[in-house]
């Protein structure tokens, strides 16, 4: 939180998460948080803490992940955009740095995150240029049964059955507002989902799922069970690999974009 003599600085980012150990700090591991960390107190000598929209796993990628900071006020956001690029490795790029109001808080002013999944259907996808950032499935699937099983997400659901750990504090319900496979490049097709908020590995469970119901490996009617029937006795899939998974925006209510008069709005709505 920003206080006299600071600017609040919204950070949108893309990162290539192969590797990382996922975006939170840890001591002994290389981590997206840790190396905005350094380069933050190597460009400011501060001791603020990085804050980010959401933890993305080990492996996961983004091109729309967000971030805080509080910097002292001589630092502009044009000033900071810059000198972050220039001293951040490679695997990580900012892509705009935003003022923002002094309580901007990227996790808990979200009201929607989108995610997006890349599933390899041609031979090409196994290229050591795109492997590492999808998953090489084949041409196994039949896109219209994933078609159909996105179809059956949209709306508010518990997703209990498609969680890796378990949120009992805040329950299991998600609302999803969109969902859809389109197609990806040449390569094969792309999972978007929009929701208010996710679960462990809730997206990974959900494309694992609808792949084997696309290659014929379990019924679609095992989808719908697994989440609206509470009590069902059915598993997820094996999750989908973190290689194909992109957290691609974050979105805010329009007042949590603004800094005040003079300023212009912030935005977090890249593309992958």
């Amino acid at each position: 939180m920003e206080s006299a003599g600071e600017n609040r600085l919204k950070l949108t980012l893309h990162y290539d998460g192969s590797a990382f150990f996922g975006w939170q700090m840890q001591r002994e591991e290389r981590t997206v948080q840790g190396e905005i960390q350094s380069a933050l107190e190597r460009l400011t000598g501060g001791l603020g803490t990085v804050i980010g929209a959401g933890r993305t796993d080990r492996g996961v990628h983004a091109t729309g992940q967000v971030a805080a900071v509080s910097v002292p006020e001589r630092w502009s956001a044009e000033e900071l955009h810059r000198a972050l690029n220039a001293v951040l490795p490679d695997d990580v790029w900012v892509e705009h740095v935003d003022r923002v109001n002094p309580d901007f808080h990227p996790r808990y002013d979200a009201i929607a995150r989108t995610y997006e999944y890349h599933l390899g259907l041609v031979g090409e996808a196994s290229s050591p240029f795109h492997r590492r950032w999808c998953w090489p499935y084949g041409d196994r699937a039949d896109p219209a049964i994933l078609q159909q099983a996105a179809s059956e997400l949209p709306g508010t659901h518990s997703f209990e059955r498609f969680a890796k750990a378990g949120q009992p504090e805040r329950g299991y319900q998600c609302t999803v507002m969109s969902a859809a496979w389109e197609p990806w490049e040449t390569l094969g097709l792309s999972f978007s989902i929009t929701a208010d908020r996710y679960l462990h590995h809730m997206v990974r469970y959900l494309v694992g799922t609808m792949v084997q119901i696309a290659s014929a490996q379990r019924p679609l009617v095992d989808l719908t069970e697994l989440l609206h029937n509470e009590r069902t006795e059915l598993e997820t899939s094996p999750p989908a690999p973190p290689e194909g998974l992109f957290l691609a925006r974050v979105d805010y209510p329009e007042p949590a974009n603004k800094a005040g008069p003079g300023t212009h709005s912030t935005r977090s709505t890249p593309t992958p």
